[in-house]
């Protein structure tokens, strides 16, 4: 008995030794390395800062829909180019490969994961397995017959061609409705978006109502240059430009709004899966689709009151070189160095380093858009939002695009200047980039990220 209260004060001292906040609040130690975000492989760092939104050009069109207004936007990394063909490629066979093993897994266990072999843990959902390759050419029938659901049924074939049926092309995934649990009224019978988690009926304690799952077709629409210009000769565009190689760093078009979205959702996703994999604790934040607010931020690159990213207010140098790809003059598409799009990067870029912010083609936002949002908005991180369903009325599916493209007159390439389009709709000369918000300091404080303020 002895002994072990002796035992019992060793511990206690032992214990008191090694306890360094000597009963002071120091908060919770994690044993984890600091975190850090490092930068994005293909973004630029924009620094938080001030400015006045929605001048800076001439109003030619008298729309009125670019109230002046001082706001404030935090830091976030942004794509220095638009999403290119290459990119947006990497994402189609994704799910197409996703789609693909999982058909296979129904003839072949080798295409699943059922269990961790290191825990020994039994999944709930069998994982897919990329390490097993797929023989698109495979001479067993029970491979073919399970491929044959992926390709365009006989009878709709061109030439007997055997292709992908890019119908199938579903990317399912799911994210949380913040905005309606966030709302304090709730309606029996209602939607999910006036529903309050914490006002429910009694018996309703289950969140996953906020959990709003989607179903995107991922291609892109490549008859849009023909749709968009029904009397223009724009076929050869339509049958290369998504898939030849030639058109690799050209931005992509013909993706729709919730397919831009969707592409954030797999980026995300994609990195974060890597992370875990790596045992990265470091799990950065989620990309997505610029406000209306940071695209114009990052767009006039810190030039304040200038109506293009150049920050000028011509859209020739001193040289008589057109700044970016557009429509000049009354109609001199080629003067600029293309015809329609251009390689990304063509042109020299802000001065945050981001190439394109005016012209090649027009960027989606995550903002919706109604003429009179500036003066409803808060004015630090402004974000007008609404996630419109598919029976909304069109008025209400309304997304802000910004930046002009190859087809527009400078006046659409100004920083301060809004327009619209439907988000199910896909053009053209419509494309996007992503942003990823900033969670907190750089490895190595850098002063040129960290001090600088606009």
């Amino acid at each position: 008995m002895k002994k072990f209260v002796l035992l019992c004060l060793v511990a206690v001292v032992l214990a008191s030794c090694t306890s360094t906040n000597h009963g002071e609040l120091v908060g919770v130690r994690k044993k984890s390395k600091p975190f850090y975000q490092p930068d994005p492989y293909g973004m630029v760092f924009v620094p938080m800062g001030s400015y006045t939104m929605g001048v800076g050009g001439q109003d030619i069109t008298s729309s009125n829909v670019a109230t002046a207004k001082t706001i404030s936007v935090s830091s976030f990394y942004m794509d220095e180019t638009e999403i290119t063909n290459n990119e947006y490629r990497e994402f189609v066979y994704y799910v197409r490969d996703s789609i693909a093993r999982r058909l296979l897994g129904e003839v072949n266990q080798d295409y699943l994961i059922t269990e961790n072999t290191k825990t020994g843990e039994v999944y709930d959902e069998p994982h897919l397995n990329w390490k097993e390759k797929i023989d698109w050419n495979s001479d067993e029938q029970d491979i073919r017959d399970a491929l044959e659901e992926m390709f365009i049924p006989k009878e709709e074939r061109f030439f007997g061609r055997k292709e992908i049926d890019a119908r199938k092309l579903l990317f399912e995934y799911f994210w949380i409705d913040l905005h309606a649990a966030a709302k304090k009224e709730f309606n029996q019978g209602a939607d999910y978006h006036n529903a309050s988690f914490a006002d429910r009926p009694q018996g309703m304690t289950d969140r996953s109502v906020y959990v709003i799952r989607e179903s995107i077709n991922v291609y892109p629409d490549t008859l849009a240059w023909i749709h968009d210009y029904s009397y223009s000769f724009n076929d050869p565009l339509t049958e290369r430009y998504f898939w030849h190689q030639a058109y690799d760093n050209y931005p992509v078009v013909g993706v729709n709004w919730n397919q831009a979205r969707a592409f954030c959702v797999w980026r995300t996703n994609k990195i974060r899966d890597y992370n875990l994999s790596q045992k990265n604790a470091s799990i950065p934040a989620e990309f997505r689709l610029p406000t209306e607010a940071e695209w114009e931020w990052a767009a006039r690159g810190g030039n304040h009151l200038n109506p293009y990213p150049w920050g000028g207010p011509y859209t020739r140098s001193d040289r008589g070189c057109l700044l970016a790809n557009f429509k000049p003059l009354r109609g001199n598409y080629i003067s600029d160095g293309g015809s329609t799009t251009v390689i990304v990067g063509h042109y020299k870029p802000n001065d945050w380093g981001l190439y394109d912010m005016a012209g090649n083609v027009a960027e989606w936002t995550s903002s919706a858009y109604d003429p009179v949002s500036y003066n409803i908005t808060w004015d630090m991180n402004p974000a007008y939002v609404y996630n419109a369903k598919a029976d909304d009325s069109p008025i209400m599916k309304r997304k802000v695009v910004r930046g002009g493209s190859w087809k527009d007159i400078a006046h659409y390439l100004q920083v301060s200047t809004r327009t619209y389009e439907y988000q199910d709709t896909a053009k053209c000369y419509i494309g996007f980039r992503c942003v990823q918000s900033y969670l907190g300091r750089m490895k190595d404080d850098d002063p040129r990220k960290m001090s600088k303020v606009y």
